[in-house]
């Protein structure tokens, strides 16, 4: 048995207040992962778009009480983490880690350097692994251990997109949704949306859209149902690149076409926040009323379900010897033209 055991429970971060929104997304667009240009150019186009996109997030945030529930919400994940982890060591602690707003890395090796831990498992809260998500955050932290000198090493889990304690809960819910639809005669069509990216990203080797893929495949299977009409689609678009889709917009105004009713799962989002509970229950809501869908249920994020957190608390003692980053295989799930996989 470990003696301090120290988790750090990472996710993308969001502003704490209305003044908060700036600065946040300064960070975001000012980091080489999000917007791949060199100093200073970066710098002047990051403070370009947050000045222009700021008003607009407000609006956002405000429907949830002026802030981000990012934090709350991860923060109750790494309890529930910590609670199903007691066994792994005589000392247990979850910390968490928000890449674009605080608690940001020097917060949190500060934090870990200050507990002294014999064992780090770094755990991200995106089960599809990209350089914009768990590539650039636990690039950050590493770096800022070295700044701070914390010497203890990182055991790090890349991605978990199939795993089975991930794709259950989905499953059951999605599953009990479509029967209540089915119940009514109706013949639903279940859309599995995710977080989009811009095609270069992809094309620049980033496997998160594979990966995706593999999600929607499991869940798919899990599901079990003869004939199931189904769709992956990307929401979130930013800026005038172009993204890979198709969007989730297009999808829904297809369905209103098609005359049939929608179930809409995120399968890259684990916890709620603002792509959830605004973009998919308000913005994309009232856009399926006015393509004249009949019915539009929304499943939730997986959260702190008992069967995923035990997953995540089954990495701890997965990774112990492993050569990490990895997978939750222990071996390499993309295929080798996804330059960006950070498998060994």
């Amino acid at each position: 048995m470990d003696e301090r055991l120290a988790i750090v429970v990472f996710s993308l971060g969001g502003p704490d207040s209305p003044e908060a929104v700036r600065p946040f997304l300064f960070n975001l667009f000012n980091d080489r992962y999000i917007i791949p240009w060199v100093q200073p150019f970066r710098w002047l186009l990051a403070r370009t778009i947050s000045g222009l996109r700021a008003k607009k997030s407000r609006g956002y945030y405000a429907r949830l009480g002026g802030r981000s529930v990012l934090l709350p919400e991860t923060t109750a994940q790494a309890k529930a983490l910590e609670n199903a982890a007691a066994h792994y060591a005589k000392d247990v602690r979850a910390f968490v880690y928000m890449r674009y707003w605080h608690p940001m890395a020097p917060e949190v090796v500060a934090q870990l350097k200050a507990y002294a831990p014999t064992r780090i498992v770094v755990v991200p809260m995106y089960p599809q692994y990209s350089t914009t998500t768990t590539g650039t955050s636990v690039d950050a932290l590493a770096k800022e251990a070295r700044a701070q000198g914390l010497t203890t090493p990182f055991e790090v889990i890349c991605c978990f997109p199939t795993a089975a304690g991930f794709i259950a809960p989905m499953v059951s819910m999605i599953g009990k949704a479509y029967a209540e639809a089915a119940a009514t005669g109706q013949r639903p069509r279940l859309l599995l949306t995710a977080h989009g990216l811009p095609e270069k990203t992809i094309a620049s080797g980033d496997p998160y859209q594979w990966q995706v893929e593999q999600t929607a495949a499991a869940v798919v299977a899990g599901l079990k149902i003869e004939n199931l009409d189904w769709a992956i689609c990307y929401q979130s678009r930013v800026g005038p690149a172009k993204w890979i889709g198709p969007s989730t917009e297009a999808e829904i105004q297809r369905a209103g076409k098609d005359g049939v009713s929608l179930i809409v799962a995120p399968i890259s989002f684990v916890s709620e926040h603002v792509e959830t509970l605004v973009e998919l229950d308000e913005t994309m809501r009232d856009l399926a009323k006015e393509s004249g869908v009949p019915d539009y249920k929304r499943i939730p994020a997986v959260r702190t379900d008992a069967t995923f957190v035990a997953t995540l608390a089954g990495f701890i003692g997965f990774l112990k010897g492993r050569t990490t980053p990895c997978s939750d295989t222990g071996a390499r799930l993309c295929p080798a033209k996804f330059g960006a996989c950070p498998h060994k």
